[in-house]
């Protein structure tokens, strides 16, 4: 595969992934629920490993891969934490 083309193709994605990012950002700001703001908190440390794995194809650095990997746990983590209080109601706005 040429390399330019591969490294127009991680600059676009890594692009689109900063758009989401600030779309799930605004959704954090205005959201009327309390389940908006988990789902855009959920959707943000997605896109955050995805921009951290793109970086790391573009720079072969090793260690970005172990940051994507501890965003991943720590995300799922505070997800989970988070739909617990939801559900409990305990949640303070």
């Amino acid at each position: 595969m040429n390399t330019s083309f591969l490294d127009a193709a991680l600059a676009t994605a890594q692009l689109l992934i900063g758009l989401a990012i600030v779309c799930s950002s605004i959704r954090l700001v205005l959201g009327p629920r309390a389940q908006d703001r988990v789902l855009s908190v959920d959707t943000l440390y997605v896109n955050a490993v995805l921009l951290f794995l793109t970086h790391g194809l573009r720079t072969g650095n090793p260690y970005v891969f172990e940051s994507a990997l501890v965003i991943a746990v720590l995300g799922f983590a505070s997800t989970a934490a988070l739909a617990r209080f939801l559900l409990r109601g305990e949640v303070i706005e």
